[in-house]
């Protein structure tokens, strides 16, 4: 018994609840994605090898002894050499670099921009979802209602019994659907949580509602994350290309070095000599002048100009595409709602009072019932559609969503 409460008093600290309202859901996913978190790392990575670029290999220091012999005295020698190069080698490294650490930015900033999307996107779902699911309650009351009305009058002898069953029926189709919703629902916070940074267990509820159907004003592109990306990979692909021409010309090394000698003449006499040099090695590149390399690096430059103006080209087409479809799903909802919807209401209305007075028969009411619940359900998959449009819109321009 005491183990049982032990577990009850448990299983609350074991899991949390988490409450979001949809402009919170940015911030939510920049801070606690998991997989965020181990793609900023890659900056530093980027950093780190920022550290070592750019800067002169490490001097050698070589040292020689000879003993002394009948025809040589003991000599040691003693020599250090540093290579350097003659060309803009280290200071492109410096700059190659520099560009790749603004490239691993720019590569995470784009991922957050997708991953926030994604995960405005899944919300958008879950509150039209609940919209439908709540519509689905409506209409099971009303059909419960009607149902019950023909169950009672069936029973009085004044409908047929069909009627009160094919009311029943449709009072189940309903409730069979709200369950189909509920387990959509279910799979969409399934996706959700992990990208919030929560625990299959911990409970996700969505606050609030969805925003009025409001075109956002039109912005650029070009400050896109990945479009950004591309125009630093451009640049730093020109850096490189300049960096292998710098590779045509080896490093050259000088150095200075000492010698001293030593050489016993007589068994009480010694002869000490020694002198300090210097000396340069310069490569001749006769065979390789890094073609090859220069060849390649050339090649990616271009590939990489073609790769930007083709992203242009898409960024532009979906930009476009997603504003075009906030405009018809904002048309459609306004046209539905404001329009046709209030003559649907109107005539179930008047259908179901004939109903109920031996007017009508059944199938007709079931039939504007039907009608209605398509152009609501319409509705709301319409109010849906423009949000997520929205969505892709904003995630096209590369607005950056301040909470």
């Amino acid at each position: 018994m005491f183990r049982s409460l032990f577990i009850v008093l448990l299983f609350p600290l074991a899991t949390s609840a988490t409450t979001l309202s949809l402009p919170e859901i940015a911030a939510r996913v920049r801070n606690h994605h998991p997989a965020l978190k181990a793609a900023r790392l890659s900056i530093e990575e980027a950093r780190g090898r920022q550290l070592g670029a750019g800067r002169l290999s490490n001097p050698t220091l070589d040292t020689s002894f000879q003993n002394e012999s009948r025809v040589s005295p003991r000599t040691t020698v003693f020599g250090i050499d540093q290579s350097f190069p003659l060309t803009k080698r280290l200071s492109l490294e410096k700059k190659l670099n520099s560009q790749l650490v603004t490239a691993a930015e720019q590569e995470v900033s784009d991922v957050e921009r997708r991953y926030i999307a994604v995960a405005r996107s899944l919300a958008v779902k879950l509150y039209a979802l609940d919209k439908q699911q709540s519509l689905r309650q409506q209409q099971t009351a009303l059909a419960q209602k009607l149902s019950d009305f023909a169950k009672d009058r069936a029973k009085a002898g004044e409908l047929s019994p069909l009627d009160a069953a094919q009311a029943q029926v449709d009072a189940q189709r309903l409730l069979l659907d709200a369950r189909r919703i509920e387990i959509e629902s279910v799979s969409l916070r399934g996706e959700l949580k992990p990208m919030l940074g929560l625990k299959p267990q911990d409970s996700l509820a969505l606050s609030g509602e969805l925003p009025s159907l409001a075109l956002p004003p039109s912005q650029a592109w070009q400050q896109r994350a990945d479009f950004q990306l591309a125009q630093t990979k451009i640049a730093a692909a020109e850096t490189e290309a300049a960096l292998a021409k710098a590779k045509r010309m080896p490093d050259v090394s000088a150095g200075f070095f000492a010698s001293r000698e030593q050489q016993d003449t007589t068994p009480v006499h010694t002869e000490r000599t020694g002198f300090v040099g210097f000396r340069l090695s310069i490569p001749i590149p006769f065979w390789n002048r890094n073609q090859g390399e220069i060849a390649e690096k050339a090649a990616t430059a271009e590939r990489a100009k073609l790769e930007s103006d083709a992203l242009a080209a898409q960024i532009s087409s979906e930009a476009d595409t997603a504003r075009r479809e906030m405009e018809a799903n904002a048309a459609l909802v306004n046209d539905t709602r404001g329009k046709l919807l209030p003559l649907v209401i109107e005539q179930t209305s008047k259908l179901e009072k004939a109903y109920e007075t031996g007017q009508t028969d059944l199938l007709t009411v079931l039939r504007a019932r039907e009608q209605r619940l398509q152009l609501e359900s319409a509705a709301l998959d319409a109010v849906r559609d423009f949000h997520l449009a929205k969505i892709r819109y904003e995630a096209a321009v590369g607005i950056r969503t301040s909470k």
